[in-house]
């Protein structure tokens, strides 16, 4: 069987783990995983992300966070699919969830929040929200 949205298939795996209380997951590898899985890590959302095994067999071992038994990712939505691509304009990028939480959006600069992709005027597909 092949995932037709690994991004989606990522995100499911983080909530199911974080439902349950594990510590850690582990996720198949992409670069485009581990660039987003870097950017929830610098936000504080996970912890740490490493690679493990090499070859065809890589995999992403990701640590997660909670904080008075509590887990720090709240919720986590895919905007952009592959059936349904969802695009902003610089002007137009704003924090969802009343500023609690933030967008990944990948820019012509690469992945970024949407902090940092509206302090640099910069659009793009919205990937996905967290908060």
């Amino acid at each position: 069987m092949t995932i037709t949205d690994p991004i989606s298939d990522m995100l499911t795996r983080l909530r199911n783990a974080i439902a349950v209380k594990h510590t850690n997951t582990k996720l198949p590898y992409s670069k485009l995983k581990l660039a987003i899985l870097d950017i929830l890590s610098k936000e504080g959302m996970i912890g740490e992300v490493s690679k493990v095994g090499r070859g065809t067999t890589k995999s992403l071992e990701v640590i997660l966070k909670y904080e008075n038994g509590q887990p720090v990712i709240h919720e986590v939505e895919r905007i952009s699919k592959p059936s349904n691509r969802v695009y902003l304009k610089a002007t137009d990028i704003y924090s969802p969830k009343n500023r609690y939480g933030f967008y990944i959006i990948s820019t012509s600069k690469g992945l970024m929040t949407s902090k940092d992709a509206r302090k640099n005027h910069l659009g793009g597909e919205v990937l996905l929200s967290i908060w």
